[in-house]
């Protein structure tokens, strides 16, 4: 028997859990030279930004143990364009689309919302918020409770209703369950983690840091155990909140560990980049794993490690399965 794959992300129902990580699928038509998007639960855009950006200078990507540093700096060709071009050809074929948007001020957030709030095609908005604040000496917006659910507020206050806001949060943090908690009670209808931890490497050769920018974001396998735990911390203290798992997840089992910690979602990035079909076959994998131990439906593992007989019900029925 197969496995009810569907979930919600808040009040909007996807086909399966599996979505692109934003900034690791383009704007779509990449991927859709492999396969059709519909098969996926939902594709999230690159970040995007009022104005177009050329990003940050090269070298900007470094592979690591177990990862890869990124320093892209939001590349893109901002919202015009993006309204112009990318967002109609997604909406033409019906790809459930989640748009994810960067800004340096709380009004540039707002900004991107009201030209998002009635264009087509907007599945939900993911808010990026590990963008330096220009108002506050560059400090990051996720790093800080207050400033982070300043834009969430403002981006809510715009958006139509019928349009999930979800909030994309950073591990950088000294207590991620207080940034999750400031940002629903700001109006976040789901929250996304986790953003890419700060990392750095130095070539040894050169005497230099790899990367021109000094310092990127760590993505990859290296960083599944940060984005476990941080699920797991926030689905316990918010429950009822929705939560997309993103970060290192090369495999269904991977997939099933975030789903188990609390996330209902899982996000898909670092393997994309060798493998444009990874988010099929993670799928595929995960429900296969879903089957084997005995769940008739996603929604049933999701935050189940965190019930006391969780680990009995998952041996038993394992064993029932043999």
């Amino acid at each position: 028997m197969s496995v009810d794959m569907r979930t919600f992300l808040a009040h909007v129902e996807l086909a399966n859990p599996v979505t692109t990580a934003s900034g690791c699928a383009g704007s779509g038509r990449e991927l859709a030279q492999f396969f059709d998007l519909h098969r996926l639960g939902a594709l999230v855009t690159r970040s995007i930004t009022m104005a177009p950006r050329a990003g940050r200078p090269t070298p900007r990507m470094a592979e690591t143990p177990s990862g890869m540093l990124n320093a892209v700096g939001l590349q893109g060709p901002g919202i015009d364009a993006f309204l112009e071009r990318e967002l109609p050809w997604l909406a033409q074929r019906g790809i459930r689309t989640v748009v994810s948007i960067g800004g340096g001020t709380v009004a540039e957030y707002s900004a991107l919302a009201r030209r998002l709030t009635d264009a087509p095609g907007v599945t939900a908005i993911e808010v990026n918020l590990a963008c330096p604040n220009i108002e506050d000496r560059g400090r990051v917006f996720a790093r800080d409770g207050g400033a982070a659910a300043e834009v969430i507020a403002s981006v809510r206050s715009v958006m139509r209703y019928d349009v999930p806001v979800v909030a994309k949060l950073s591990p950088d943090v000294a207590d991620v369950v207080a940034v999750a908690r400031a940002c629903v009670d700001a109006g976040a209808d789901a929250l996304s983690m986790i953003n890419n931890p700060l990392g750095m490497s130095i070539d040894v050769d050169a005497l230099r840091p790899t990367l021109a920018a000094g310092t990127g974001g760590l993505s990859g396998p290296a960083i599944l155990p940060l984005a476990v735990r941080c699920v797991w911390q926030v689905h316990a203290a918010l429950p009822g909140v929705p939560i997309v798992g993103v970060g290192g997840v090369m495999s269904g089992h991977d997939a099933l560990q975030l789903i188990l910690a609390g996330a209902c979602v899982v996000g898909v990035g670092t393997a994309l980049f060798h493998d444009p079909y990874a988010c099929l076959r993670i799928e595929r994998e995960l429900e296969e794993l879903l089957q084997a131990r005995g769940f008739h439906r996603l929604a049933d593992a999701v935050g189940l490690a965190h019930r006391p007989t969780s680990r009995h019900l998952l041996v038993d029925s394992e064993e029932s399965s043999l």
